[in-house]
């Protein structure tokens, strides 16, 4: 019996995730090595830091060790690793760092949010941002994957910035790290112990999709039970619709999706999101319907950002809810958050409202999403704009 071939789409589908991975290479942040020789620990794989302990002669136990301190402890000084023995101590510091992003300006809001400013060795800098919930005393660290973007989306000033390279694996994980630093959470909370730091979402600068690569291997970082430990259920990685690899990332990771959506026509979507044109409206929802893990209980999340008098009409709410049928789905609605030379509007409440009520009496959950930390340029869209502009003034 011949072998089943393959549909041609299948083909398409992998070669299209190769040339996203080719040139996603051609972004490649620099080595994790210092000028002074030594080598960064953060963001390698347990298999990785296994490799470079038998380097130095060392047995598998040392990564195992090496894991706990860095990933549960939090502790970058070797000196402090205590269940080391001294001379061993010695011997890492001369040969690696656990290192961290400088630190270079902090600011919290008036309703808690915090942002950072991280500068890397290259210079490159990034913000991320804690987002405190409304009711607990637990919140959201919103990282980035990359330096810049590619995307261009109409409303997001972010998206403004050219992409200059994508980040590591240990400048993605980080971020998360820094942020534990700056709140003392350290070490890891177990599962039953309330989380302050409680939750990723991927949500930053860039398109994690198209660092895909550094993406998954951080977040696998973190989900590691033995070190960081926040569970999948507990990560959301935001696409604008990559869907080549949405697939991969669904049946790899099984993280919670989040969809950048914006528009329900293709002609709309085209100008405000221009990766419409390569991956329109329809292969979206077909690529949403089809990732593992989607259910009631982990619905997945369509951003829609509310643009006044552009995407904002109750028969396009109306559209919505048709686009969403039999998707595990929730709409978050995002007021726009306006900046100079901007050409759009933000919605007014009542016209949000009562496109709020159509996509909820369909069944969807549509929650207004309450604009955090505008008053530090911290609120969606708005990262790294203000350190540009004063590095161009």
């Amino acid at each position: 019996m011949n072998a089943p071939v393959a549909p041609v789409e299948d083909d398409l589908t992998a070669a299209e995730r190769e040339r996203i991975l080719a040139k996603a290479a051609l972004f490649a942040p620099p080595p994790a090595v210092l000028p002074d020789g030594r080598r960064e620990l953060v963001g390698l794989s347990r298999a990785e830091l296994e490799a470079e302990m038998a380097a130095i002669g060392e047995k598998p136990f040392r990564a195992k060790q090496l894991w706990h301190w860095i990933y549960h402890q939090g502790e970058r000084n070797f000196a402090r690793m205590t269940s080391i023995a001294g001379p061993m101590r010695a011997k890492l510091a001369e040969r690696f760092v656990v290192g961290r992003p400088e630190v270079s300006a902090e600011q919290t809001s008036r309703d808690s949010t915090r942002k950072w400013l991280f500068r890397w060795r290259d210079g490159q800098q990034v913000e991320t941002v804690y987002i405190p919930d409304n009711d607990e005393d637990r919140g959201a660290v919103c990282i980035s994957t990359q330096v810049g973007c590619t995307l261009s989306c109409r409303f997001c000033h972010t998206g403004t910035q050219r992409l200059t390279r994508n980040r590591g694996v240990a400048e993605i994980v980080g971020q998360f790290m820094a942020a534990r630093d700056s709140y003392g959470e350290w070490p890891s909370p177990k599962d039953d112990q309330p989380r302050r730091l409680s939750t990723i979402v991927v949500m930053g600068m860039g398109e994690p999709l198209y660092n895909y690569e550094n993406t998954a291997k951080a977040l696998r970082i973190v989900m590691d039970g033995e070190g960081i430990g926040l569970s999948r259920r507990r990560i959301t990685l935001s696409t604008s619709g990559v869907v080549p690899m949405m697939d991969r990332c669904g049946r790899e990771l099984g993280v919670n999706l989040a969809v950048s959506l914006h528009a329900v026509r293709d002609d709309l979507r085209n100008e405000i999101v221009p990766l419409n044109r390569k991956y329109p409206i329809a292969e979206l929802m077909a690529a949403c319907r089809r990732y593992p893990g989607a259910s009631n209980s982990r619905r997945i999340t369509f951003e829609y950002v509310m643009l006044r008098d552009v995407n904002d009409s109750e028969a396009e709410a109306h559209e919505l809810v048709r686009l969403l049928e039999g998707i595990p789905a929730k709409v978050n609605l995002i007021p726009f958050n306006p900046w100079p030379g901007s050409p759009y509007k933000t919605s007014t409440y009542e016209q949000t409202a009562k496109f709020a009520a159509i996509v909820n009496a369909a069944g969807y959950s549509s929650p207004i999403r309450r604009p955090r930390g505008r008053d530090i340029l911290a609120a969606c869209g708005q990262l790294k704009t203000e350190t540009e502009r004063a590095q161009r003034g």
